[in-house]
């Protein structure tokens, strides 16, 4: 349900940071979770498993002035086994005149639980490419939101579909299995012709559309889409639209953006489409090229206030920029690879959240982009616990999987500090090589499966990081106390708490800034492992402030930096062992810490040696007693002293 929290961010028309951003999203994404049961609880038919989509083609008649539909469904299928029957998908309000097979009768049966049970002349086996056609028509239910919308605006009639997750079987016989994606399709849609102001509606479907034919008073649109698309991604409109396009250069291999309007709102989506062209440019250079360029990419407006990002064209309630940010992103992660199950939807919705982000950060600015990620920091924080990942019992409620706070902002905040984990080089690849997998290109993914392309592509084990930040639940609460012990140099201790007993630690970067007398800033970042970690780092001002995440890229609250007077960490930050020792002595310290040079003395106080820095030392000539070892550092002296048995 990709259209469900549209509404966290994009609703709005006004830019991101508006006052009622949150709350504005939380009434909608309430609305929406709503009208999400209504269609969660239908589900799909489990006795669809059968047989493989290869092809559909509809042949569909409406009228945008009356609620109703109908249609011949043609469908291409391979046997995963072999069949005597096979089973569509179609609500039981629908009344289906006939079922053939190369010019023959089949018989089926319409059952209760919204079931075309059709019985084949022979056995199917396994491997054989068959196809059926189904001719059926009838006034699809309607939810209020749903599957299939009949309507009006500024009194012209309009017809819309939104199928997400279960609605297709509302209005065409279909097979809802999100593992299924049909190949491709082609979908022809009869109207009425309008005589009174010599004006025809318009169609709109996915694809591209390949012509108009005139037959008497009806006008047939058709339109082909090559792709795989999951049904509940299929979608047609009629209306008496306006349509005007942007072309999108491509690199040389130009292609469309379609804009199919009401008239009474032409100028208001024409000041406000052509951003279009602009997002995907910077989507195609950061993650790959549009997915659908062979065919178009489109807005269609529709009688919802969200969007919805049917493959090639979203269908749009409103123009709003981070509305068609949002739906554009979907492109990508939700349409070219598709979340696999809903457990897995902060793999849709997370990145589609993110990207409106990334968008305002190559062209508003850093200063707009870090109010973006503070807004979803501060909300994914407003609670203590929660993951990304969902649980069997988290799909059965609506309001979970659709949870604004963990779904999309926490997803859109992993994917965040993920992309710094790794540094932009290796993320922006790591996403390329994602989307171009030819395991799940075009079709579905994982998040184990995400992680692994990842891992794999980065050479990086990210198992902690997706244990703490996806399957785990809650932030880490910091405490950083610093001084400056010398002119060169800044210590800082890291101590950490978490708001869920799930995560016993996160493991993260930690950013920080350093503020000089004169304004100097210098950003450190702190690779932050273990609890009650020092660091030392060079500088060359005097410190006189310290900010913790100056840009919001960590999930954390309630963060502390102080001033610290005890310098008792210096001391403890070189370690000796094994102490006592009959020889060798191994030495432990900072990375950051810089070493000068090592002075060893005897109980009398003699110097016995001066040494560069290495990570041991060689007693074994030394009398047996008590040694003194001096550590001339760049922040001070430290001395350790050595028991030589």
């Amino acid at each position: 349900m990709k259209a469900y929290l549209a509404l966290l961010l994009f609703l709005i028309s006004t830019p991101f940071f508006a006052q009622d951003y949150l709350k504005s999203f939380n009434k909608i994404q309430e609305a929406e979770a709503k009208m999400a049961m209504k269609k969660m609880n239908q589900r799909f038919s489990m006795n669809t498993g059968n047989y493989d989509i290869k092809y559909h083609r509809l042949d569909l008649t409406v009228n945008p002035a009356v609620a109703f539909i109908s249609g011949d469904v043609t469908t291409y299928y391979e046997a995963k086994e072999d069949l005597s029957q096979i089973t569509f998908e179609l609500t039981d309000n629908m009344t289906v005149s006939q079922v053939t097979q190369r010019g023959n009768s089949l018989t089926f049966t319409h059952n209760a639980s919204d079931e075309v049970v059709i019985t084949l002349n022979q056995i199917q086996s396994a491997g054989v490419l068959d196809s059926l056609t189904i001719s059926y028509s009838g006034n699809p239910e309607s939810s209020g939101f749903g599957s299939f919308e009949q309507s009006s605006h500024s009194g012209s009639p309009v017809i819309w579909t939104l199928s997400e997750p279960y609605g297709a079987k509302g209005w065409w016989p279909c097979k809802q299995d999100l593992i299924d994606k049909i190949d491709s399709i082609d979908v022809y849609i009869t109207t009425p012709r309008l005589t009174s102001n010599n004006e025809d509606y318009v169609s709109v479907s996915n694809g591209l559309e390949i012509g108009q034919t005139i037959s008497g008073n009806s006008k047939t649109t058709r339109f082909k889409h090559k792709y795989p698309i999951p049904a509940y991604l299929v979608a047609i409109a009629a209306t008496n639209y306006t349509v005007y396009s942007h072309e999108v250069a491509n690199n040389g291999t130009p292609f469309d953006v379609v804009n199919y309007v009401y008239p009474e709102n032409l100028g208001y989506a024409q000041a406000r489409t052509p951003i279009t062209v602009d997002m995907i440019t910077i989507y195609s250079n950061l993650f790959d090229t549009y997915p659908f360029a062979n065919e178009k990419y489109g807005h269609a407006q529709f009688g919802w206030g969200g969007g919805m990002e049917h493959s090639t064209v979203s269908f749009m309630g409103s123009f709003g920029e981070n509305l068609v940010a949002h739906e554009l992103a979907h492109q990508w992660f939700g349409n070219k690879v598709t979340a696999g199950s809903w457990k897995d939807i902060w793999l849709s919705e997370g990145f589609a959240t993110y990207l409106p982000g990334l968008f305002t950060e190559n062209t508003d600015g850093n200063s707009d982009f870090i109010a973006f990620k503070e807004q979803l920091v501060n909300n994914i924080t407003s609670q203590p616990g929660g993951a990304v990942y969902l649980t069997d019992s988290d799909t059965t409620s609506v309001n979970r999987i659709f949870s604004s706070r963990l779904s999309y902002n926490k997803g859109a905040m992993v994917v965040h500090m993920l992309r710094k984990k790794l540094g932009d080089l290796s993320f922006f690849q790591a996403m390329r090589t994602y989307l171009n997998h030819p395991n799940h290109t075009y079709g579905y993914a994982k998040t184990n499966d995400f992680i692994n392309v990842v891992e794999t592509a980065t050479g990086e084990d990210l198992t902690e990081f997706f244990n703490d930040w996806i399957y785990n639940q809650g932030y880490p609460i910091y405490t950083v106390s610093w001084n400056q012990p010398s002119a060169s140099t800044v210590f800082l201790n890291v101590n950490q708490s978490q708001s869920h007993a799930s995560v016993s630690f996160f493991e993260a970067p930690v950013p920080i800034r350093l503020i000089g007398t004169n304004g100097e800033i210098q950003d450190v970042v702190l690779t932050n492992t273990i609890n009650n970690e020092d660091f030392i780092k060079t500088v060359n001002f005097t410190v006189v402030d310290v900010v913790f995440d100056p840009e919001s890229d960590l999930i954390s609250r309630n963060n502390s930096v102080t001033l610290s007077t005890d310098t008792s960490y210096l001391n403890a930050s070189v370690t000796l062992y094994p102490n006592p020792t009959s020889n060798i002595v191994y030495l432990d310290k900072p990375d950051s810490l810089q070493v000068n040079q090592v002075k060893i003395y005897n109980a009398l106080g003699q110097l016995l040696d001066t040494q560069l820095w290495n990570s041991s030392l060689d007693l074994s000539s030394y009398a047996s007693g008590i040694l003194f070892v001096k550590f001339e550092t760049s922040s001070g002296f430290i001395n350790k002293t050595v028991l030589k048995k």
